[in-house]
């Protein structure tokens, strides 16, 4: 398969952006703080969690066979991540509904 429109561009980035394993992000949906924060808006399952299992099935995708929609969505992860990690609150982050949005987009900021 050849690759999608836009991989190549958003590869780099989407590896730096998205810092947690599949296991560890699976693993973080599970828990109460992931599901306590988000916009739910449309009612029920918050947008950052439903991304996190998008998410997943991307980083288990191999890159050739990405398609142009999981590029557009690694883009829309990227612009995420970026734009909230911006806004970093002072003080320990640890334990922050800041952090745990993040972490809902697979980004933990306390992952080194």
């Amino acid at each position: 398969m050849a690759e999608a429109q836009g991989l190549d561009e958003v590869w780099d980035d989407w590896k730096k952006s998205v810092n947690m394993t599949p296991s560890e992000l699976t693993k973080w949906l599970d828990t109460d703080e992931s599901k306590e924060v988000g916009d739910k808006s449309g009612g029920g399952e918050s947008t950052g969690h439903k991304s996190g299992r998008r998410i997943i099935d991307l980083l288990q995708t191999k890159k050739a066979d990405l398609s142009d929609d999981d590029v557009k969505w690694m883009k829309k992860v990227v612009g995420y991540v970026h734009r909230h990690s911006a806004q970093k609150p002072s003080g320990d982050i640890e334990h922050t509904a800041w952090r745990y949005s993040l972490m809902n987009w697979g980004n933990d900021p306390l992952k080194k």
